[in-house]
């Protein structure tokens, strides 16, 4: 009888610790692709974001039993067979849950022609029209905060926080080589004959049943396949100009810039968390990947808020004639309490660092998981606290 009592209360107890974690969050499942759709009003998350990556009822989720500042934080998970990306290599692997700040509202084209909207959406350039951009080499502060929990594995590979930047699909290079900036009109004479697969142009092909009639998706458009290569390349961009992770063992703030006018896509220029020293560049030709700061991944702060405090100036760049005209410089405070004491540490003391990308829009925020490296090792952390001015 005590047995059958015992596990009946630890029945209870269980399920009670279920029910309080699961009435404790709100998944997020609504999804944006901001290149190519404009955002719905139910798809904003607490009139600043849009989410982004996988729509699993785990993947991004409002979190009351961690809140910020008195409001739910967002708590974002990736596990095991979460990834749904190709990664940089073949045959890699990457998997993303995140939250972009950057986001385009039908009301961004209610005063352009008609056009623009059906135009950008082949360019992939609705977010263009939209809010959170900062502009190439102009000055801007943002704040976030994360919450890592202890629990979570020192091997993970993962960008916790990225700035990204915006490539525009009409700077090409032709079949025989020479790079231009297409007219509207042009892309889209191109995108008649050209299904582009990343940055690399192949023979458009329509999708045909049996009997030779077209095949269209869930919207009624007709489907294309890729063929050969035709030689176009387009702009598609490339590492993220700043991001904050975990690699290697490492907590490491990394800043990336690429003068090139049209990116070479070949050119891995990227420095390692674990192998770079701190503000020693890792360069190319063309590119510059810097180890802003690091610290040992046990020595990061755990079951905490770690807030940053960060100023950027963008790097100002020479467009076609693939130039520097002015460095860029980062600063960065981390704060966060320890033993009832709140500390602050400047881990990047206004540093003179190459951090951009030679385009002609700037650059967007965007926090989650973003696992790369082929990593499958589950991740689960909490982020709140932006703004940005």
């Amino acid at each position: 009888m005590k047995t059958s009592l015992l596990f009946l209360f630890a029945g209870i107890a269980v399920s009670n610790t279920i029910s309080s974690q699961t009435t404790s969050r709100t998944p997020l499942t609504e999804r944006v692709n901001i290149q190519m759709d404009s955002a719905k009003v139910h798809q904003v998350i607490d009139g600043s974001w849009v989410a982004v990556g996988t729509n699993k009822t785990h993947a991004i989720q409002h979190d009351y039993s961690i809140p910020f500042n008195g409001n739910p934080s967002y708590r974002f998970e990736l596990r095991q067979d979460d990834n749904t990306l190709e990664g940089y290599a073949v045959g890699e692997t990457k998997g993303r849950a995140e939250l972009s700040y950057c986001y385009a509202v039908s009301n961004d084209f209610s005063d352009k022609p008609q056009n623009t909207y059906p135009n950008a959406q082949k360019m992939k350039t609705i977010y263009h029209y939209g809010k959170g951009i900062a502009e190439q080499g102009s000055s801007k502060d943002y704040q976030f905060s994360i919450y890592v929990p202890s629990e979570l594995d020192s091997t993970v590979s993962t960008i916790f926080a990225q700035w990204h930047g915006m490539p525009d699909r009409t700077l090409a290079s032709t079949p025989d080589g020479e790079i231009r900036k297409l007219t509207v009109d042009e892309f889209l004479d191109l995108y008649e004959t050209t299904l582009f697969k990343k940055n690399m142009g192949h023979q458009k092909i329509m999708v045909t049943d049996k009997a030779g009639n077209p095949k269209r998706d869930k919207n009624g458009e007709i489907l294309y396949k890729a063929g050969k290569p035709n030689g176009w390349l387009i702009e598609q961009g490339g590492y993220p100009p700043l991001a904050f992770g975990f690699s290697g063992g490492f907590f490491y703030i990394k800043a990336n810039s690429d003068r090139k006018w049209l990116t070479d896509k070949t050119d891995r220029c990227n420095a390692s968390a674990e192998k770079a020293k701190v503000m020693q560049p890792v360069t190319s030709e063309y590119k510059a990947s810097t180890i802003a700061y690091k610290m040992p991944f046990a020595d990061f702060p755990k079951d905490t808020w770690v807030s940053f405090d960060i100023h950027i100036d963008w790097t100002t760049y020479g467009g076609k004639a693939e130039t520097i005209l002015k460095p860029g410089s980062l600063d960065v405070a981390m704060h966060f309490t320890k033993d009832g004491k709140t500390l602050t540490e400047k881990i990047v003391d206004n540093e003179e660092i190459l951090i951009g990308r030679n385009d002609d829009d700037g650059y967007y925020f965007k926090f989650g998981i973003y696992r790369v490296g082929n990593s499958t090792i589950p991740v689960v952390y909490n982020l709140a606290g932006y703004s940005e001015q």
